[in-house]
């Protein structure tokens, strides 16, 4: 029995949706569909989602958001028109978000619950027709299946009695389709995960229906070695192991949502991912644990828009408590670090830049000069982080060698290094002017 997800360009057009339809009717194991928000049907073209959360937040301002309403109605409409379905589907849509904007009162919340009607009406447009083909499909609400999740809107967490509430899915006959993005809170309020929660999803729903294999269906054939846009036509991965897609998922492989895989991987659940536009392609497999190859690198990942706060103080290591107090500060201002290499009398804390706004700066900077009288303080911004990622590197000599070579050969200058202390990535910190540039050069050393 398998469980399969379907990212936002699968079922961005009729046309997508009818190819999702014939993957699920040539394979009966595959028994729960997730389902995403409809995408981008080019690459000209919006995301459902997106023109939901202009909704919201054009609503909360007082702004007319009357065009964006109809401009939704019009893709669902479109997509049922073309499937032969009926229109009641989108009407519904357009009564169920009329009501969530009923009010003048506007609380995230709210939000949540507008941001999730892409997801759900998704769901219910492939159930009706999969049923319209001949075929037993449950539209099936998250809050039905038993998906319970944290009170933290924009940001929920699955609770451990989700898992027990999935398993009784099981005795329930034909295909069920759930939407993604989203669950209830023990109170029975909605709340969505982090943006791309879809990913989350199926693999909260894989692990709860113990699946053989949870199948993740986008636009591309396979994981790459790196980003196609920065190598052209790059070297596929055929197979990788949760804690090299995790690092390489988190420093910007888009392809997959970072917290993803945790479910899965908690119950040994193979993941796959696939090519909606191409399901004969073998894809990449993600498991516990691969054998042994000569290339210990599997991959190389970049992501910009980060910052970092570098403090020095004499004697620091001999200062009980310094790193603590220095991380509560940001804990208190809400503001959640990635990375804190350190030396003997000098830290630094590598944030998102988009969290450090100037207010945050600003009384970051004076409680920590207050607080921890340090002797410098200095902010490096518009940094991008590259994780060279591979559990091989552990066991393999001239690792760190090979890339700073290359990251020099580039003519880039390393802001930063870091082993991560799992030992199966390696940071390195430069301008992200210097991304491309770096991550070429690091591609032709390890994989040319």
């Amino acid at each position: 029995m398998k469980v399969a997800k379907f990212g936002g360009s699968s079922v961005a057009s009729a046309e997508q949706i009818k190819k999702v339809a014939a993957i699920i009717t040539d394979d009966p194991a595959k028994k729960f569909i997730v389902v995403s928000a409809p995408g981008k049907r080019n690459k000209d073209d919006f995301k459902i989602t997106d023109k939901l959360i202009e909704i919201a937040n054009r609503h909360c301002q007082g702004e007319p958001y009357g065009h964006l309403t109809e401009t939704i109605m019009m893709r669902f409409s479109e997509i049922l028109d073309q499937l032969n379905l009926s229109s009641a589907i989108a009407e519904e849509l357009h009564q169920t978000l009329e009501e969530a904007l009923g009010s003048n009162e506007y609380d995230s919340p709210k939000v949540d619950i507008v941001k999730s009607l892409g997801e759900v009406f998704s769901a219910k447009v492939l159930s009706a027709y999969l049923t319209s083909i001949g075929l037993n499909a449950t539209y099936t609400n998250p809050e039905t299946a038993g998906i319970i999740v944290s009170d933290e809107p924009g940001n929920a967490r699955v609770l451990e009695e989700s898992f027990a509430n999935l398993y009784a899915l099981r005795k329930n006959s034909g295909i069920q389709i759930i939407p993604g993005f989203f669950g209830y809170t023990k109170a029975g309020k909605l709340v969505t995960f982090s943006r791309g929660g879809s990913d989350i999803t199926g693999s909260i729903v894989a692990a709860g229906v113990k699946a053989e294999l949870y199948e993740n269906f986008t636009d591309v054939d396979s994981v790459f070695t790196v980003n196609p846009s920065i190598v052209y036509r790059p070297k596929q991965i055929s197979t990788i192991t949760y804690k090299e897609m995790r690092e390489l998922s988190y420093a910007g492989f888009s392809v997959f949502h970072d917290e993803a895989l945790i479910p899965a991987f908690n119950v040994g659940i193979p993941v796959c991912i696939k090519n909606t536009n191409n399901p004969e392609a073998p894809g990449t497999m993600i498991v516990a644990e691969k054998e042994p190859t000569e290339q210990c690198v599997v991959g190389i990942a970049g992501d910009g828009g980060f910052c970092s706060l570098y403090v020095s103080k004499y004697l620091m290591n001999r200062e009980l408590g310094f790193g603590r107090k220095l991380l509560q500060i940001f804990e208190d201002e809400h503001i959640s670090f990635e990375h804190a290499p350190s030396g003997i009398d000098d830290m630094s804390v590598v944030i998102r830049q988009n969290q450090f706004t100037a207010e945050k700066e600003r009384i970051i900077l004076q409680r920590i000069q207050d607080e921890l009288n340090v002797d410098t303080i200095k902010i490096h911004r518009d940094l991008a982080m590259i994780m060279v990622v591979g559990e091989g590197m552990i066991s393999t000599i001239g690792v760190a060698q090979k890339a700073t070579k290359a990251i020099t050969d580039a003519n880039v200058n390393m802001v930063m290094i870091n082993q991560g202390s799992s030992e199966v990535s390696m940071m390195f910190g430069i301008q992200e002017v210097d991304l491309n540039r770096a991550v070429q050069s690091l591609y032709k050393a390890f994989f040319e």
